[in-house]
């Protein structure tokens, strides 16, 4: 038998784990949507959450890990082990105080930034903007753990150890799970033989399990930066060769994260004007859903090639960077577009059992999730030209595509909340259509700077061709098959993505060779 490459070994590795994270973080979603069901108390939770969220990508997440990442990648290869783990601290040292000082602000002035009328939830009563002020100024003590983490994590992948920080996440929802069953209720919960006690803490219980969960997040990636001989240096040095190259690549990549998370905002801005109870929770939770296939296609895939990629950069060839790139390109196209059709053709049975909302609350949730996997494909696709640009250090090609982006997303969100209000949250999440524009234009920069160019249209075409045939037989069978309605829509989609694999087999069998 042919032995599997790294990166495939890797991306099925991420693959697994993101998919364990995925389901802990369903079953945590269900307990929480049975508690506090499809209410203005939930909403609020979930806009509180965009801040925090906003401070971690931007400082110690994804928008410093994907500019650290290529930096060290070069330092681990040219000077060595020791070298790299000098540069990754003076880089985290200067990110960890930068995140503490904008904690500290944040949660000061966070009553005013709710209420604003471009701030997180201008449409909402007095009260409720009080409470996700509250339960905001909380979420900064796990954003504040996170900082820590999230370096951690670019520094493991840095080395190509995936296994901790691939395990990490899952800790991070067994957290958050203990906050749903154990610290938000006021009557013990009961599991089979066992009763849980409650500390009876309400919805501020949701966020103690955040906090919880981060600290899981950081500790679980401790023995990492053991085997890897990690040391730590008291210093901050800006005017290190190194330091200045990470500053460059993440002035871009800054900006770039800032549009996408400031999207995130925006959209609940927007759904809090719409007067439709739920309207924020069923675009976090339709958006939730959207993401699983997401991270197990893109984000795996994309997470596992970004050091090898920077690798190939760093060392000038070219052309097996770009054979890497489109291997890589062929496979997420060939796998969501399928994938959304048959999700879409079984969900609301499956929501309906999920999630206990009402008739509305599950059409409402229901519709706003299959509109989400109409961008499926342009999430994936934008995972991996993003990754392709931050291995080359092009930061600013990123922060162009975004631009385009939040200007589409804008435009069409106000414009549906001006003239097709009635429309409700569907309609906004409709406006995620501007990330497959995005993806798209990006695809185009790329090709200038290769030669021969990424190509994927046999794949989209054997995709597009496995999603109407795909979709349409699980739809069938979810229709017409005896039965309750949520076991013929596992059946429908199970046979549905059975007969999608022949179609797409001669792409989906790349991921062998990445």
């Amino acid at each position: 038998m042919k032995k599997l490459s790294f990166l495939t070994r890797v991306s099925l590795l991420l693959g697994i784990f993101f998919t364990l994270d995925k389901l802990l973080g369903f079953v945590r979603a269900i307990l929480v949507a049975r508690q506090f069901h499809l209410s203005y108390e939930l909403d609020a939770f979930n806009a509180a959450n965009n801040l925090p969220s906003l401070l971690f990508v931007l400082i110690s997440g994804g928008g410093l890990s994907m500019a650290l990442i290529p930096v060290l990648s070069e330092h681990l290869t040219t000077n060595g082990r020791r070298a790299a783990w000098d540069l990754f601290s003076r880089v985290g040292n200067l990110a960890f105080l930068v995140t503490i000082f904008m904690a500290v602000i944040l949660a000061i002035f966070a009553g005013p930034i709710v209420r604003s009328q471009i701030g997180i939830a201008p449409g909402f009563s007095p009260d409720r903007q009080r409470l996700i002020a509250q339960l905001m100024q909380l979420d900064l003590i796990a954003t504040c753990i996170f900082s820590l983490s999230g370096l951690v994590t670019a520094g493991l992948q840095t080395n190509q150890h995936f296994f901790l920080p691939a395990l990490a996440p899952i800790l991070y929802n067994v957290g958050q799970i203990f906050g749903v069953l154990v610290l938000s209720p006021t009557i013990p919960y009961t599991l089979g033989p066992l009763t849980l006690p409650a500390f009876g803490f309400g919805v501020q219980g949701l966020v103690y399990g955040e906090i919880l969960g981060a600290l899981l997040h950081l500790g679980i990636q401790i023995p990492g930066l053991i085997r890897y001989q990690f040391h730590w240096i008291p210093a901050i040095d800006i005017r290190s060769t190194g330091v200045l190259e990470v500053l460059r690549v993440l002035g871009p990549r800054l900006l770039t994260m800032f549009l996408i998370q400031l999207m995130f905002i925006i959209r609940n801005n927007l759904a809090s004007r719409l007067g439709q109870m739920g309207a924020i929770t069923s675009l976090t939770y339709g958006w939730m859903i959207m993401q699983v296939p997401e991270t197990l296609i893109g984000t795996a895939i994309a997470t596992a090639i970004l050091p090898t990629l920077a690798e190939m950069a760093s060392r000038g060839n070219w052309a097996d960077f770009r054979a890497t790139v489109e291997k890589a390109f062929r496979v997420v196209i060939a796998l969501s577009l399928p994938v959304a059709a048959v999700m879409a053709a079984g969900l609301r049975p499956l929501v309906a059992v999920a999630f206990h909302f009402d008739t509305a609350g599950t059409a409402l949730l229901t519709w706003t999730t299959r509109v989400y996997l109409l961008t499926l494909t342009g999430y994936t696709m934008q995972e991996i030209m993003a990754r392709s640009f931050y291995a080359r250090r092009e930061a600013n090609v990123p922060l162009y595509g975004a631009m385009i982006r939040i200007g589409l997303y804008l435009a069409i969100g106000v414009y549906v909340v001006v003239f097709f209000r009635r429309l409700g949250a569907p309609a906004i999440a409709a406006a995620e259509l501007s990330l497959t524009v995005e993806s798209l234009i990006m695809l185009l920069w790329l090709n200038r700077r290769l030669d021969p160019k990424v190509t994927a249209w046999s794949a989209s075409f054997r995709g597009l061709g496995a999603a109407i045939f795909s979709g349409l037989a699980a739809y069938a069978l979810a229709l017409y098959l005896p039965g309750p309605g949520f076991v013929t829509a596992l059946v429908g989609m199970v046979v549905g993505g059975a007969l999608a694999l022949p179609v797409i087999w001669p792409d989906l069998r790349l991921l062998l060779r990445l």
